[in-house]
């Protein structure tokens, strides 16, 4: 295999997620053994050259673009560059969130704390990515050793005896780790699992669902008001504040220890800050055990289709076993390390799947191919960080108006493209350990942040594993959406009020993160309008006309996507609204907008017919 042939199937979507490439109800299984076959390939090679309109790579039009994103490209590194000169006057307010960098002669932007501490663990992450493994594998050949039948469809008593291996180490190392990440404070967090186990399943079952959510919700609220429930402050609520000189006072003592066991802490203390991504675990555990009650006895043999090749689609719907949802499953679950602290999400019925039989998604060969990739952006996000500062600039208080347009908006543009990466490379890598150790869960991120022109399909994108929990336990529990009438829109438009809102509330309670998820919702009616107003049929003897008026309508889509997301997690509104009138304080700004414009027109017309390739091949994934 040649080196670009690998390159290419480093950056294929079957790397990233077999999800995407492949039907959610087709057995990846059905896949593997299809590989070999020359008659199925060749007919699924002629399926997908009948589907989608024929390419436009090779045409006049999109040679222009080429050479002009072939200019503009490297000049937009260029400005946001010369923005982070060190001889720039503005240098040395920002220079403090500077430190010295790898590559000879540049600092490196440590400004965010987020990636900060990431890439200061990534050495120690990375053992314990080899060591969790391997640890699994003494326990299952010396602690849980189970009898190898040697035959190539476990039965369903040895498919038990996988889960309750698997589901034995991870509960045993579940705990080890709470208490080394959190210290004292995983008895706080066990104490939260316990409460919602019993929402589950000790009240009766038609308040299951409003008592998983209310109880939820008030956590977020509680850990975030309560601040972790320090047992310093809860000593001295109970207590009162201690007396200086009163040495027998029994409250100063009470004080004093909870003090004394708050500075046991684990490696981190503040053990609230994460545990939103568990809210969303119990959630699923409680939602899921509430959907099984009423299909006790559906079983995959029930619905006729093989328990060792299920879809990805059957593993989410066809409902765990009674005896599947015990306290020790539900922690191994909930607190299972490689996903515990950022995801991906993954469903209690999913898990508990493939705890029982291994995802024929799991090869090594894909999975090296994915961990390839992960240190090709890890090594893009260092360089960015070396070059452009960015962020330094954002976090030290600037005077917009020093800066020119030109350089408003890029560095507005790569402030959003480094978010999407400090995002992406946990992901990738939690998810990478959790490939390592046997469990796939959904990628979280499928396209470049650059990559997206509609807001709708932005959303399906960013974040999907947590997309597809939204739409699985609120988005269609809720009704869903359709706007057949007017009274449909409006229920349909509050039901994506309703999301966005817990999505906001989820990320953080803060009020320009509320603002944030109802711009989204806000944004979102242009393009519904647009597509009612507009519909694709009625263009069917003008296909041009119709895709330059899409994509007229996608450079709108696109300013407005950023002007939410430097909202939410950027600038502020009170940042955007002087880096707005910063760029239009005089006529270069309006010739600055008028070339992105032009810009992004081209780059959407490029992601126009990315799609379109896809579809070739077979691919929709509605982003």
């Amino acid at each position: 295999m040649g080196v670009l042939s690998y390159l290419r199937k480093i950056y294929d979507l079957d790397t990233l997620d077999t999800r995407f490439t492949n039907s959610s109800s087709t057995p990846y299984k059905t896949v593997i053994e299809s590989r070999n076959d020359a008659a199925a390939s060749k007919e699924r090679a002629a399926k997908w050259n009948n589907r989608g309109n024929p390419s436009r790579w090779n045409t006049p039009e999109f040679y222009l673009y080429y050479i002009y994103l072939g200019i503009v490209i490297p000049y937009m590194f260029y400005i946001a560059y010369d923005a982070s000169r060190t001889t720039d006057p503005k240098y040395r307010r920002y220079e403090h969130l500077l430190a010295p960098g790898w590559i000879p002669g540049r600092k490196i932007d440590v400004s965010d704390s987020q990636y900060g501490t990431f890439r200061k663990n990534i050495p120690y992450m990375a053992m314990l990515l080899m060591f969790h493994p391997l640890l699994r594998r003494v326990y299952n050949t010396i602690i849980y050793p189970l009898k190898a039948t040697g035959q190539s469809r476990p039965t369903p008593e040895e498919a038990d005896a996988r889960l309750n291996q698997r589901a034995s180490f991870d509960f045993g190392f579940a705990l080890i780790y709470l208490v080394a990440l959190h210290g004292v404070s995983a008895a706080k967090v066990l104490l939260i699992l316990y409460l919602n186990y019993q929402v589950a399943t000790a009240i009766p079952r038609k308040y299951v669902p409003a008592a998983t959510w209310i109880f939820n919700i008030g956590m977020l609220f509680s850990n975030e008001l309560c601040k972790g429930y320090k047992f310093g402050a809860m000593a001295t609520w109970i207590a009162g504040t201690p007396v200086q000189g009163s040495l027998l006072d029994s409250g100063s003592s009470l004080v004093s220890w909870g003090r004394w066991l708050d500075s046991y802490g684990g490696l981190m203390g503040r053990w609230e800050i994460l545990f939103n991504i568990t809210v969303l675990r119990l959630i699923s555990f409680n939602l899921d055990y509430y959907w099984s009650l009423d299909r006790r006895s559906y079983s995959p043999v029930e619905k006729q289709v093989d328990p060792t090749a299920l879809s990805e689609r059957d593993r989410v719907s066809i409902p765990a076993q009674a005896r599947d949802f015990s306290f020790r499953n539900y922690v191994a679950y909930a607190i299972y390390a490689p996903l515990y602290l950022t995801g991906p999400i993954i469903t209690f019925n999913d898990f508990i799947s493939q705890q029982r039989y291994k995802s024929a998604t799991i090869e090594t060969g894909r999975t090296v191919r994915y961990a390839v990739r992960f240190a090709v952006v890890l090594l893009a996000m260092e360089v960015i960080l070396h070059y452009d500062y960015v962020q330094a600039i954002s976090k030290a208080n600037p005077a917009w108006g020093e800066y020119t347009a030109a350089q408003l908006s890029l560095l507005s543009y790569f402030n959003l493209h480094l978010i999407w990466l400090k995002l992406l490379l946990p992901w990738r890598f939690f998810r990478l350990w959790s490939l390592v150790d046997g469990i796939d869960p959904p990628e979280n991120m499928i396209r470049c942040v650059s990559d997206n022109w509609s807001t709708l399909a932005f959303w399906r994108s960013w974040h999907r594993s947590f997309y597809r929990w939204s739409l699985r336990y609120i988005y269609v529990p809720l009704g869903g959406s359709s706007f057949r009438t007017a009274r449909d829109a409006g229920r349909s438009i509050l039901t994506y009020v309703l999301v966005f809102t817990f999505v906001a509330l989820w990320h953080d309670i803060q009020l320009r993160l509320l603002i944030w998820g109802w711009l989204v919702v806000f944004f979102m009616l242009p393009e519904m309008a647009a597509g009612f107003v507009f519909p694709r049929r009625a263009f069917e003897r003008h296909p041009t006309a119709y895709r330059m008026l899409c994509c007229v309508g996608a450079v709108g889509n696109v300013f407005m996507m950023m002007t939410a997301n430097l909202v939410g997690f950027a600038v502020g509104v009170e940042g955007l609204q002087r880096i707005i009138a910063g760029i239009f304080r005089d006529f270069s700004g309006l010739t600055f907008i008028v070339m992105a414009c032009i810009t992004l027109f081209m780059g959407i017309q490029i992601m126009f017919e990315i799609r379109e390739s896809e579809m070739r091949r077979g691919i929709n994934l509605k982003c």
